[in-house]
């Protein structure tokens, strides 16, 4: 059984910064994934990292913004967010998967964290 806990979220201003962590438990899935999801939207994907190999993928309206990284025993994975943007305010989900399909589509992921919010003000 795999288990997600996010933590580190909270309310900053405009152009401040969040450090979200993801602690899991259980057997380390091959992709760990942050998606958000603001208020009345849909979930999307904010970023995601292959384990093994590495490969890293960010969606666009974050990119140069928020890196995803994981510590060295990758059991905690971490989503760096600088210069943050009210845009920015959603509930973030830590999420994992397997090899298969596209890393930024929600269904593809078998596990998911319980989310932190993160609240940037104007």
């Amino acid at each position: 059984q795999v288990q997600l806990v996010e933590s580190g979220g909270g309310s900053v201003q405009a152009g401040g910064s969040l450090r979200l962590s993801c602690a899991a438990s259980g057997y380390i899935q091959p992709c760990m994934g942050w998606f958000r999801q603001a208020p009345g939207k849909e979930r999307e994907g904010v970023a995601a990292i292959y384990t093994g190999g590495g490969s890293i993928y960010y969606a666009d309206s974050v990119k140069g913004r928020f890196t995803i990284s994981q510590d060295n025993d990758k059991n905690t994975f971490f989503l760096q967010m600088n210069s943050l943007k009210p845009e920015d305010t959603a509930m973030y989900y830590c999420a994992a998967k397997g090899y298969g399909g596209s890393w930024y589509r929600e269904a593809n992921y078998n596990y998911w964290g319980q989310g932190t919010q993160v609240t940037v003000s104007s």
